[in-house]
């Protein structure tokens, strides 16, 4: 069993900052891609981030100068810089990552999600 587990979403005023985290957990043996993502009320969810096993980065363009995905490989964790936020940056962020987990027996390559994380760009 694997899972993602994300924290630091919140209330900001527009042009603040956030950092979102996302933790893997299980018996894992290798993270691959690993992103961010958001859905916002009515709309259907999108990528915002994504960030290879190499670390090679792409961004969505509306967020692109603004945000930054990193990712540290020795603790199973992404992460999520988020400066400068627009009220329409308001959605729920979700973390996703190809995750390789099992024993020395069996392995599985498994597309993960995260439940989720509120961010809401107000003044």
């Amino acid at each position: 069993q694997v899972q993602l587990v994300e924290s630091g979403g919140g209330l900001v005023q527009p042009g603040g900052s956030l950092r979102l985290s996302c933790a893997a957990s299980g018996s894992i043996f290798q993270i691959n891609a690993m992103g961010w993502y958001r859905q916002a009320p009515g709309k259907e969810r999108e990528s915002v981030a994504t960030i290879s096993s190499g670390g090679i980065t792409n961004y969505a363009d509306s967020v692109k100068g603004r945000f930054a995905i990193s990712r540290d490989n020795a603790k199973n964790t992404v992460y999520l810089q988020m400066n400068v936020l627009k009220p329409e940056d308001t959605a729920v962020y979700y973390c996703n990552a190809d995750i390789t987990y099992g024993s020395n027996t069996f392995r599985f390559t498994k597309n993960i999600w995260g439940q989720g994380t509120q961010v809401t760009v107000s003044s």
